[in-house]
């Protein structure tokens, strides 16, 4: 879920680095949607490492469905999209801070009451659940997990669902989706949990390893991050990604990524 990283952006200038770390942390400092307007760009965050939603192609530019999907939202909205690569597990907190003026996260976050404490999410833009994925023989249900080595992505939804299960277990938390994947593949571990069509995603990378995919272990919505309050924004991309399904953008991104409707 090594891939190539972008480099995070420069800091501020010495002189106003003290200024922020006395300054108290405020949500409210994410760009506006007038910010946006006036700039002409949508600054657009993901992680790049959660093939088939979003990851990065051979020349290191992020490419997937979230990545089409977030171009042809800023089309309805009249911008062009600025790209960040971070890693996935300071998505959210980077969205929040005005020093890397990220507008929306595109990296497949699971909406959740823990993570709508701290920011406000778009409507969903696909959904999902969580599977285990696993080489012939391997667990296929929660209880085939016990004593078993695991991966799961650091930061993710589906490690939070392995260290709540009720018995032993030895759980390898890893930087990315493809980690995982690879650590299952090459029997670094006896399975993995993820999501489900990254898993489906794994048959097809990995043909050799004889892997197999659960049915679902429990279903998530999934959808674009915004700033805490920045309701603007949210407002415009629910008012884009609402043209793009009814202009049929996005039933032929879903069936070009997917080969069916990933829709809610």
């Amino acid at each position: 879920m090594p891939i190539p990283t972008i480099p995070r952006p420069v800091w501020r200038a010495a002189a106003l680095i003290l200024p922020l770390l006395c300054t108290p942390f405020s949500p409210a400092s994410a760009r506006t949607l007038p910010e946006a307007k006036a700039s002409g760009t949508l600054n657009a965050a993901t992680s790049g490492d959660f093939r088939p939603f979003n990851f990065l192609d051979t020349s290191g530019r992020p490419d997937g469905f979230e990545i089409e999907l977030i171009g042809a939202l800023a089309a309805q909205m009249d911008l062009k999209v600025n790209w960040q690569v971070r890693p996935f597990d300071g998505l959210l907190e980077d969205v929040n801070a005005d020093r890397h003026g990220i507008d929306v996260v595109a990296a497949s976050h699971a909406i959740t009451s823990t993570r709508l404490k701290t920011v406000d999410f778009s409507t969903p833009h696909y959904c999902t659940g969580g599977v285990i994925l696993a080489r012939r023989g391997g667990p296929q249900t929660s209880k085939a997990l016990s004593g078993r080595t695991m991966a799961a992505e650091e930061g993710s939804t589906y490690l939070g669902f392995l260290k709540k299960l009720p018995f032993s277990k030895s759980i390898s938390v890893l930087p990315s989706g493809k980690d995982v994947m690879r650590a299952v593949a090459l029997s670094r571990v006896d399975a993995a949990v993820t999501d489900r069509f990254v898993a489906l995603e794994a048959l097809t990378l990995y043909p050799k390893a004889n892997l197999i995919v659960s049915d679902m272990l429990w279903k998530e919505t999934v959808g674009l991050v915004v700033a805490k309050d920045n309701d603007a924004m949210r407002q415009a991309l629910n008012g884009a990604l609402k043209a793009v399904i009814d202009d049929g953008t996005y039933a032929r991104l879903s069936q070009k990524y997917f080969g069916q409707n990933v829709r809610c």
